[in-house]
């Protein structure tokens, strides 16, 4: 990180499902934390449509859901995470999840926000388009007095993010190295058992297959990087 970034302290991801940030920016997260930097993770569903098991009903999927992911927190260093529990496979962008979103990142103030690339081209996923335009969006009305103003009560005052690490994107400028983080990322990810399954060493190999092409892609930007995740990043 920059010596500017060092001093943005608090930092956000918002997803869509458990398990999105460990597939997207674990290693940069997990490094983050040891830098001091506060975490906290905001998911907007808990993933509770998200197995082939006919037998196991949503909302016991979504309770094993959210266990598995604050066992992957504590891996991280990842001090908060906010379930929202809107319905997995159907979100839908709307004014009202851009209204919470914002008054979230106004109440928690992040100076430093990751988020999916909604831009991503063929992004067949709806959630994770939702969830990505919805982060940005909601980040842009923070920083405005006449947007969802009734928020702004007892002296609030709008919040400015300073920057945006947007992962699973078509357009990365920037990396970050993992090499030090790889093997919190994949302890992570092996948290989320009943999306990844419980073959570790399948997992270990597929990680660091990917992130060390990632860090190969990066040509000058990434020299002496093993392992690497990539983003494009915005600053405000």
């Amino acid at each position: 990180m920059t010596e500017e970034t060092q001093v943005l302290n608090r930092v956000m991801v918002i997803a869509a499902h458990p398990d999105d940030m460990e597939f997207g920016c674990a290693g940069t997260i997990a490094k983050m934390a040891e830098q001091g930097k506060e975490i906290t993770l905001l998911l907007l569903t808990s993933g509770d449509k998200g197995s082939h098991d006919h037998t196991l009903r949503p909302d016991k999927l979504a309770d094993r859901r959210e266990n598995e992911q604050r066992a992957a927190n504590k891996v991280l260093g990842v001090k908060d995470v906010i379930f929202l529990r809107h319905p997995d496979g159907q979100l839908e962008y709307s004014m009202f999840l851009r209204r919470q979103l914002a008054e979230i990142i106004r109440r928690h103030k992040p100076h430093i926000v990751f988020a999916i690339d909604p831009w991503r081209l063929y992004q067949l996923a709806p959630d994770h388009r939702v969830a990505g335009e919805a982060a940005l969006d909601a980040l842009w009305a923070a920083r405005e007095w006449n947007i969802f103003p009734e928020q702004l009560t007892n002296g609030e005052e709008p919040w400015r993010v300073k920057e945006a690490y947007l992962f699973w994107t078509d357009h990365t400028d920037h990396y970050e190295d993992i090499t030090s983080t790889i093997d919190k990322r994949i302890e992570a990810l092996a948290c989320h058992v009943s999306q990844v399954g419980e073959d570790r060493a399948k997992l270990d190999e597929r990680l660091r297959e990917r992130t060390r092409k990632v860090a190969e892609e990066g040509g000058e930007a990434t020299v002496g990087f093993t392992y690497a995740e990539g983003f494009k990043k915005l600053t405000f």
